[in-house]
């Protein structure tokens, strides 16, 4: 099995199976090492961050908030996971050549022009939308997806059949269908 694809990317299997490997060191790590009982939640860093950041500007706001005080705004493994994820992207991207600075993605161009306000506009509003549906379904896709497959979770796998099926009809509506 070759470890690029034709167009020099990764190629799935093998970074399915690195991925897969990745969870299942992480979940024992996580409840092993830490001894916690979750893992892979990333959610809940996304909202601490923004604590983090009214802090600096609002100190008496963050502290005064239920949602804050219950989750103790602060930089914990969670929020080092995230910063990790980030890391690892963009490792892997330089590492197979295909890291570059990109305003709008070709496909987006192609269907809505190359308008940088625009595609801002559409990554904000889908931003919005997939972090209220996080808070709304008490955690993320990688926290019910991922971590709800490998416990072979019923709503692991309820909560990833509607992320595809989500992300199927999403994709029709921004990009079109395909042509032939």
């Amino acid at each position: 099995m070759r470890w690029r694809t034709a167009d020099g990317g990764w190629n799935p299997y093998l970074a399915g199976a690195l991925a897969g490997v990745l969870a299942v060191a992480s979940a024992l790590a996580t409840a092993r090492l830490m001894g916690k009982a979750n893992y892979l939640g990333t959610s809940t860093t996304f909202v601490r961050a923004a604590g983090l950041l009214e802090r600096a500007a609002a100190p008496g706001h963050v502290e005064a908030n239920t949602y804050f005080t219950k989750e103790k705004v602060r930089v914990d493994w969670q929020f080092m996971l995230v910063v990790g994820i980030f890391l690892g992207a963009l490792g892997g991207s330089l590492l197979d050549g295909s890291f570059r600075v990109e305003h709008v993605p070709p496909t987006w161009s192609a269907r809505f022009g190359p308008g940088r306000r625009r595609r801002a506009l559409g990554a904000l509003a889908g931003g919005v939308v997939a972090m209220l549906g996080a808070r709304l379904a008490d955690g993320c896709p990688s926290g019910h997806g991922l971590s709800g497959l490998m416990q072979l979770s019923v709503s692991g796998f309820a909560a990833l059949g509607v992320f595809f099926l989500t992300g199927i009809a999403v994709a029709r509506v921004v990009y079109g269908r395909a042509q032939a």
